[in-house]
């Protein structure tokens, strides 16, 4: 049985300005003075020394979030590209209330985030990418490391294509939520039956975060 451990990097300036951060990888989206502080509470709450390994994002807000979480446990840290963000195309950097604004049938108003069928508009990344290559990262892996225990330091949406992957796809893909900055969602996949199970979701250190 592999264990995957996704955690959700840190708050960024763009974060709380309610950016769509997408993969822009600036000084905006970097780790604010509220995302390290999260970044070391969840270090404190957290003891990663039980696992194997990290992969990360190779973004700058996944790497400086994973280097924190590693500072004790001095764990191997790899990346990899399929955990990146999801890529909102022309909206990235954009604002999410002035994009409600001008597409509001684009939006589920309950979420505050987009439908799927905004990548036509926004020649962004659809839903079904993400979900499709997560899912083939954690094939991949649990397949070379089918006794693990693994951390991956990642996104909001990516985490939330590897919930709707693990529980079969949904057809309304709006039933799950993206998580919270450093929260932990655990899925596992026995390799021999090739079968995904969510234990946990969006689990934090603080209900103050």
């Amino acid at each position: 049985m592999t264990e995957f451990y996704f955690v959700r990097h840190g708050q960024t300036a763009a974060n709380a300005a309610g950016l769509k951060q997408g993969t822009i990888n600036t000084e905006i989206t970097y780790l604010s003075e509220t995302g390290k502080q999260q970044a070391e509470s969840l270090r404190k709450g957290f003891d990663i020394s039980f696992a194997d390994q990290i992969i990360a994002s190779p973004l700058q807000r996944t790497i400086d979030t994973a280097n924190v979480l590693n500072q004790s446990a001095n764990l191997p840290i790899t990346y990899d590209k399929r955990l990146l963000e999801i890529s909102y195309g022309k909206w990235d950097g954009e604002k999410n209330a002035d994009l409600m604004a001008k597409y509001p049938e684009l939006f589920d108003h309950t979420l505050n985030d987009v439908f799927p069928s905004y990548a036509s508009v926004a020649d962004g990344e659809t839903f079904e990418h993400v979900i499709d290559r997560v899912d083939a990262f954690m094939q991949d892996v649990a397949h070379k490391y089918p006794d693990q225990k693994i951390i991956l330091v990642t996104h909001g949406f990516t985490i939330k294509a590897a919930v709707l992957a693990s529980v079969g796809r949904p057809k309304n893909m709006m039933v799950v939520e993206e998580p919270d900055n450093t929260s932990v969602t655990r899925i596992t996949r026995d390799v021999s039956s090739k079968t995904y199970y969510l234990r946990y979701y969006n689990r934090v250190v603080n209900s103050h975060f």
